[in-house]
């Protein structure tokens, strides 16, 4: 059983290294730090206080970070906010330092909240699940709390997101309960965060790769397989023309549409585990 649809070589992207970080978009660019993406929205020299950072990468990501932001946007330029897909450890890796440097307000959904203010842990991964070493080493990964204390806000109730204009959050739960993907319907540009990934995440190599794949939310993690399902085909449902996941490559066109679609059909086949916890029995 093959667990990732392939996608065509056509579905690639293109984008330049500008100083540590790719542009995909006049306003959107992304950087690869070792295993998953930050994103960055903002025009280049946009200057103080008039962009957004999209998740906050691993631990000890910071400067790397910081130091592309500075040679996109200005120097000392700091975010209008932080806003997070989620809060799994390697999409938080630097948020504390970073809000902290920056003064930056965190948006993330109301059901995170409590990732990020210190009060809830994530449910034990489950290393058994779609093989690979990543997979494997998942019982190691930290599970948090982190508390990013006041700077913390619920992302507003209309949809909105702050400092992003013509964007849009969208609830996309599974991979976490209070997963978000956010959506730009003017040129139909997706930032997927987790909620379907282009590499499997479950192998290094892959990781290591990059080969243009689509899968659903990396397994290990992943407690609430109905709900991703359904995440994953409410996304393919929006057509989008370009989609930035929280890893592997972007990717775009009718080629990555098309493999969206497949992977939104045939989710229960190919993305969902066959054995190993559900959300009822998995440890706490």
């Amino acid at each position: 059983m093959h667990h990732q649809v392939p996608v065509d070589q056509s579905a690639r992207v293109p984008d330049h290294d500008e100083g540590g970080s790719h542009e995909l978009l006049p306003d959107l660019a992304y950087k690869r730090l070792v295993l998953v993406n930050v994103v960055f929205f903002g025009m280049p020299n946009a200057g103080d206080r008039s962009w957004v950072l999209v998740d906050a990468g691993v631990q000890g990501s910071t400067g790397a970070i910081a130091s592309a932001a500075e040679h996109r946007f200005g120097k000392s330029s700091r975010p209008a906010a932080i806003v997070m897909t989620h809060g799994h450890f390697d999409h938080v890796g630097a948020l504390q330092e970073l809000a902290e440097r920056w003064d930056a307000p965190v948006y993330a959904h109301e059901l995170e909240l409590p990732y990020l203010n210190g009060t809830m842990s994530y449910p034990p991964p489950d290393p058994a699940v779609g093989g690979g070493m990543m997979a494997t080493l998942s019982r190691f990964y930290p599970r948090g709390p982190i508390d990013v204390g006041s700077r913390l806000r619920a992302l507003p109730a209309d949809g909105s997101v702050p400092g992003m204009p013509g964007w849009t959050w969208i609830h996309t739960p599974g991979h976490t309960e209070g997963h978000v993907s956010l959506w730009r319907g003017s040129d139909r540009t997706i930032i997927a965060g987790d909620a379907f990934v282009t590499t499997k995440q479950e192998s290094a190599y892959a990781v290591a790769t990059q080969e243009p794949e689509l899968h659903g939310p990396p397994m290990y993690f992943t407690p609430d397989w109905d709900s991703a399902r359904e995440s994953v085909r409410r996304l393919a449902r929006l057509e989008p023309q370009l989609a930035i996941t929280g890893h592997g490559r972007p990717l775009g066109g009718e080629a990555m549409r098309s493999a969206l679609h497949t992977l939104a059909d045939r989710f229960d086949e190919v993305a969902r585990p066959k054995h190993g916890w559900t959300v009822e029995d998995r440890p706490r």
